[in-house]
C-alpha cells in the first residue's frame, strides 16, 4: 500500500505500508524483502531495529555498512543517506513515515500508544530540524493503517497520561464511561504533527483498521496475542 500524493520517485523518494500478504513481513529477514527491481528501487541497505515503545530516535547521517549492529531499542529512524531503507514493523499501532523534499531526510516512526502520548512525532521532528534542518511547513508526511476507534478502548492507564500531555486530548477519544474510552491513534499523531507546524495539506492518511480487517492485516488487539506484524518502510533514491 502507498499514500498517493506523499512520496514517489518523482519527489526523490520510495515508500510502502505492508498488509499481511506482502512479502514484507516480520518473518522475512531484512535482506530478503522480495523487492522485484524492475517494479521498486533496490535498496542498497535495509535498516531494521528493535522496538520498545519509546520515543528515542537512531540517526544515520553517515555511510552505513550492512554489518552495522546498533545496540539498543528506537522507535523511530531518520537518514539523508540514499539507498538505505528504514522499516518499522507494527500490528495495531501507528506507522509514521515522512520525507523532506529539500533536505532530502526521509524518517519511519513506531508510535503506539506509549510514543504517541509521549510525542514521538515531535520528538523526530526536531531531530530532523537540529540535525538536517528540516522545516515543518517543508515536510510531506504519511499516517499508515492502524487500530482505529471503532476497536481501540482504552482505560486509565493511558487516559491519565494523555490528559496530563495533551490539552486537547478530548478530540482524540470518544469516552464511553468513568475511565474509559475509545482512542483514535492516527488523530493523536496528526494532531501532533499539526502542533508542530506540518501543514495540513501535507498529511496523508491510509484509513483502513487493522483489527476491522483481518483480511488485510494483523491486529494484536483482534487476534489477543502477536500472530505477525507488517512492515511499512520508506527510502530516498540513489541519484
Amino acid at each position: 500500500m502507498t499514500a498517493p500524493a506523499f512520496a514517489d520517485a518523482q519527489a526523490g523518494a520510495w515508500h510502502f505500508f505492508g498488509t499481511r500478504h506482502g512479502p514484507a513481513s516480520a518473518s522475512t529477514k531484512a535482506g530478503r524483502l522480495g523487492l522485484d527491481e524492475h517494479d521498486h528501487p533496490r535498496p542498497r541497505l535495509v535498516v531494521a531495529v528493535d522496538q520498545v515503545h519509546g520515543t528515542d530516535t537512531l540517526v544515520l547521517d553517515r555511510p552505513v555498512s550492512g554489518r552495522e549492529v546498533f545496540s539498543g531499542g528506537w522507535d523511530s529512524l531518520v537518514t539523508n543517506q540514499p539507498g538505505v531503507l528504514l522499516t518499522i514493523r507494527t500490528a495495531d499501532c501507528v506507522p509514521v513515515l515522512i520525507h523532506d523534499p529539500v533536505h532530502h531526510v526521509v524518517a519511519a516512526v513506531h508510535a503506539g500508544w506509549r510514543g504517541a502520548v509521549g510525542g514521538i512525532v515531535l520528538h523526530v521532528l526536531r531531530q530532523m530540524a537540529a540535525r538536517f534542518g528540516s522545516g515543518a511547513t517543508e515536510l510531506t508526511l504519511a499516517i499508515g493503517p492502524a487500530i482505529g476507534p471503532c476497536c481501540y478502548e482504552v482505560d486509565e492507564p493511558v487516559l491519565k497520561p494523555l490528559r496530563e500531555r495533551h490539552q486537547e486530548w478530548q478530540s482524540v477519544v470518544v469516552m464511553q464511561g468513568a475511565g474509559k474510552g475509545r482512542l483514535d491513534l492516527r488523530a493523536l499523531v496528526r494532531m501532533q504533527a499539526l502542533e508542530a507546524g506540518v501543514e495540513q495539506g501535507k498529511i496523508a492518511v491510509v484509513e483502513p483498521c487493522t483489527a476491522c480487517r483481518a483480511d488485510l492485516f494483523y491486529s494484536y488487539r483482534r487476534d489477543g496475542r502477536v500472530v505477525d506484524t507488517m512492515v511499512h518502510g520508506i527510502m530516498l533514491i540513489d541519484e
